[in-house]
């Protein structure tokens, strides 16, 4: 007995930040039911790699790597897939959370209580723990990369530094915009290069990824195997002209549309400001209770030290900020999960704005990690209605429809559920229920209840009928219509 209370003692706090992220994702997993969309199609991915290998894979999915990693390990230990999946995103969150404990308890004495609490409460990145992304995979070997960096900016090496070039491209392989993460490391580099030795770091972090870069472009160009699509996606998203195009269109359907003519010359400014203005408000709410801090100015004096203390990270914040601004201007969208990278680069940030407000606060700053670990449960627990509808649905048509069948479902993982795939529909419901695809399909699997005006008139109309309708405890409702 003494013996294991030992054992415990000798646990450092990157150690109980791994088992405790472990114990949130188990929780997490354990309310869960139905998996997200995102979850569905990467499990598609899987079993298709998994019955008919890369080339059909490729053909789901242009970057499938972390699919095929979750598909090895299922035909390796013969475990479900979804559990393989859940499995493997709670192993790479636990390890985030341990580094990201480990990086700031080294370099800021006493933290490793506060960086505990940081990275298991954050709901940025812990409101996910009930999914399966691969977002988990980026944030790892990203967080890995700059831990490793570090770690290297006091012992150096061109072994060290070649290891965070590896780690980086690891990261790509679940996000492909970790690259930037390379770019974030050399201008961190930058002040350095003014002595012999900041010359030398430099060469031993770029010298041998770039000759293997030059080797992977020729390889990718000269072959017509390798994912050339997703690449050129980015690519195309980089163009200039493009994303200007892009959001010269957006500013003007902003100015033409919604703004009075007086701003409408102002319309781009608009839309940017707003941008910036939403991510901000993102990344502030998705601190949750640790952007309390920040309401004082010890919070705000703590960006100091975290600019000295972690500059490889403050580099990386701007850098992916710069994203996050690209793929707004191409797509026109940004939400929570994107976002949330943003956070996972603070931690230290957020460390530091507890310690000093602890500092000023010791009796209150009580109540503050009260809220905190309520946040913490309440970022893994759900008491809300599960989505079985999907299960119900999915399972129904499996048993009662061929899959041969003209089957229009709205929900794609009506058909990952029937074990059919995961395949997003090609029609909004408007399209394929109107008078010029209608005759298209047989079946109808819509999310609507029955009693509803609207869909009484339509199966009045086209001579149809409720065949089975399937409710979750709120009473989210799938139709199955046919005749």
């Amino acid at each position: 007995m003494q013996g294991i209370i030992g054992q415990v003692h000798r646990l450092r706090p990157a150690h109980w930040a791994f088992i405790g992220s472990l114990l949130l994702s188990w929780i997490a997993v354990g309310f869960e039911v139905t998996i997200a969309k995102d979850a569905a199609f990467y499990m598609d991915a899987a079993q298709v790699f998994v019955d008919q290998g890369l080339a059909a894979t490729l053909a789901t999915f242009n970057w499938p790597w972390f699919s095929i990693l979750v598909g090895i390990t299922h035909a390796l230990t013969g475990l479900p897939m979804e559990t393989t999946g859940y499995l493997w995103c709670a192993l790479l969150m636990a390890g985030t959370c341990a580094l990201l404990v480990d990086m700031v308890s080294s370099r800021i004495p006493g933290s490793g209580g506060w960086a505990c609490l940081v990275v298991l409460a954050m709901p940025a990145f812990n409101g996910f723990r009930n999914d399966i992304l691969r977002e988990f995979g980026f944030w790892f070997f990203s967080i890995l990369a700059l831990w490793l960096a570090l770690r290297w900016e006091a012992r150096g090496g061109w072994g060290r530094g070649f290891l965070i070039s590896v780690v980086v491209a690891l990261a790509a392989l679940f996000r492909l915009e970790a690259v930037m993460l390379m770019a974030a490391l050399c201008l961190w580099l930058l002040p350095g290069l003014g002595t012999t030795l900041g010359r030398k770091r430099f060469l031993q972090l770029i010298l041998l990824p770039s000759l293997l870069m030059a080797v992977a472009v020729g390889g990718l160009f000269a072959t017509d195997h390798l994912p050339l699509a997703r690449i050129q996606y980015y690519l195309l998203l980089l163009d200039p002209r493009t994303m200007f195009a892009n959001f010269s269109a957006a500013a003007e359907q902003l100015g033409s549309n919604i703004l009075q003519k007086y701003s409408a010359d102002d319309a781009g400014l608009i839309l940017l400001v707003g941008f910036i203005a939403t991510a901000l408000l993102k990344f502030a709410k998705l601190l949750g209770p640790f952007c309390v801090p920040f309401l004082f100015r010890d919070g705000w004096r703590c960006l100091r030290d975290y600019l000295k203390g972690f500059s490889a990270l403050a580099w990386a914040w701007v850098l992916y900020f710069g994203v996050l601004l690209i793929f707004f201007m191409q797509q026109m969208f940004i939400n929570g999960r994107y976002v949330s990278f943003l956070n996972l680069l603070a931690v230290p940030l957020a460390v530091l704005a507890m310690q000093a407000l602890s500092r000023r606060f010791p009796r209150a700053i009580r109540g503050l990690v009260v809220v905190a670990v309520l946040v913490m449960l309440g970022n893994v627990i759900s008491l809300s209605a599960k989505k079985t509808h999907y299960i119900e649905a999915g399972h129904w048509l499996a048993q009662h429809i061929e899959r041969t069948d003209a089957i229009y479902y709205e929900d794609p993982r009506i058909g990952y559920y029937a074990g059919w795939g995961y395949r997003l529909p090609s029609l909004t419901r408007e399209q394929a229920m109107n008078d010029e695809h209608f005759a298209e399909f047989r079946y109808f699997l819509i999310e609507e209840k029955a009693d509803e005006p609207w869909v009484q008139k339509w199966l009045a109309r086209r001579e149809l009928k409720v065949l089975a309708q399937f409710a979750n405890k709120k009473n989210a409702t799938v139709l199955v219509i046919g005749k």
